[in-house]
């Protein structure tokens, strides 16, 4: 790979430019702002490498973009989205979310960790490829959509019905990255998520808070119903959700104890001074990975503004995240939580369905796997920490532990990216390294 790398290394400058015209482009699907034009942008770059290349319309969402590329025994399938999430605040970025910026190293904008850098690394890996090996030796399909930041609303549809466009011996996830120290990871699954709304109802119109002597405030209401939802020591008390959870394996402990868990950095970087339960080690890092949550995400009602307002509300809002592990789904949260509500008095409460992902998990002896674990040791100089399951959430059932294809994911990022925040970043290093172990995973799948 000496001659793949060098060339790597040549068009370095080259590469950052490119990167840098994907995160000009804004692509908020929250807000439904550039998306037509950044999966346009994704597609010219995929034709110009000779990817047999379309957009596939989707009713009511912008298009996924779908490419092929070579041949051979093996089939890889990589999975990246062009949407990112709002940049605000504002105010706290140090340059223009939309006009990225290098400082000492490091490339700042919104979406080069989530999930730009990613995805326009592994288009520049297969040029580099190409440039410098030849034919590639196995068959590379792309599907990148443009709506993961708001729950891939459109996209199990989508794999259901073009099932036979998903068929390969493994996929390679969106994203991911080094951890505290700088290893490199690999991650073999993720947690699935339950979104929804409790909106609780009372008078026609906010009223003088005088009147809350005989007129119900729905605002305490809906506090009532959560304060049945969760116990002070974390534990979720909705009825029958806990029987549902699948303790890890013994062999999935075992890939806990091997994973040097930084607790004291995280928490010195996260600025509190304990986990919850005061939990440490492997402790904290089965809960991180094995539990579900039960999340306020934001919470409505009321005046809350500057100053005073004496106000009864007329309502209140409260958005929930369910974070799912193995064998919890989406339907199963609605279905038990309503009825763990009415069972105490609470059919009042509103609850408003918003996204729903299933969790899903890849087996770490699979031979996609075993490329990747081999690709990263020969690019990162050492081995990556392998781990089971991601605690954040994605649509990787609907598109390969449905047909059977096991993933993993592993990208440019790094443990202070920062996605999703302002300042989003990541290292040029990094970057150019995981060019180089896209290349070297090519090679091995394809041949060994």
């Amino acid at each position: 790979m000496d001659e793949f790398n060098a060339y790597v290394e040549t068009n370095a400058e080259r590469f950052i430019e490119e990167l840098k015209g994907f995160c000009r482009q804004p692509s908020i699907a929250a807000q439904g702002i550039g998306l037509e034009e950044m999966a346009e942008l994704v597609r010219a770059r995929m034709e110009k490498l000779g990817v047999d290349v379309r957009l596939m319309p989707l009713e009511g969402g912008p298009p996924i973009v779908y490419g092929e590329l070579g041949e051979g025994r093996r089939t890889l399938l990589i999975y990246n989205h062009y949407d990112v999430q709002p940049p605000d605040p504002l105010d706290e970025w140090v340059s223009e979310p939309f006009d990225p910026q290098v400082r000492e190293g490091t490339l700042y904008a919104r979406g080069v960790a989530d999930n730009k850098g990613d995805l326009l690394a592994r288009l520049q890996a297969v040029e580099s490829y190409q440039t410098t090996m030849g034919k590639l030796p196995l068959k590379l399909k792309w599907i990148i959509e443009g709506e993961e930041e708001v729950g891939s609303p459109h996209l199990p549809a989508f794999a259901a019905e073009h099932a036979e466009l998903l068929s390969a011996d493994g996929c390679i996830w969106e994203a991911g990255g080094k951890d505290m120290k700088e290893r490199p990871t690999i991650t073999l699954g993720l947690k699935g998520i339950m979104y929804l709304e409790l909106r609780a109802h009372g008078a026609s119109s906010d009223l003088h808070s005088s009147l809350a002597t005989i007129v119900p405030n729905p605002a305490w209401r809906l506090v009532w119903a959560l304060n049945t939802l969760k116990d002070e020591n974390d534990n979720i008390l909705v009825d029958g959700l806990l029987e549902h959870v699948v303790e890890p394996t013994q062999a999935e402990m075992e890939m806990l104890a091997a994973i040097p868990f930084e607790g004291d950095m995280m928490l010195a970087n996260f600025g509190i001074p304990r986990f919850i339960r005061g939990l440490t080690g492997i402790e904290a890092l089965k809960k991180h990975l094995y539990e579900p949550t039960c999340t306020i995400c934001g919470f409505k009602t009321g005046y809350i503004e500057q100053g005073t307002k004496t106000v009864l509300p007329r309502t209140a809002m409260v958005k929930l995240d369910f974070r799912l592990v193995p064998d919890l789904e989406p339907e199963m949260i609605l279905d038990l939580l309503r009825k763990h509500l009415d069972r105490r008095g609470f059919t009042d409460i509103e609850v408003v369905t918003g996204h729903g992902e299933h969790p899903a998990k890849s087996p770490p002896d699979a031979p996609v796997v075993k490329a990747a674990i081999a690709a990263a040791e020969a690019v990162y100089d050492q081995s990556p920490v392998i781990v089971p399951l991601m605690a954040g959430s994605g649509p990787m059932y609907p598109l390969t532990q449905a047909f059977g294809t096991p993933a993993f994911s592993t990208g440019v990022g790094h443990a202070r990216s920062g996605a999703h925040a302002p300042n989003e970043s990541i290292q040029l290093d990094d970057y150019y390294q995981g060019i180089r172990f896209i290349g070297e995973l090519i090679r091995r799948f394809g041949t060994v």
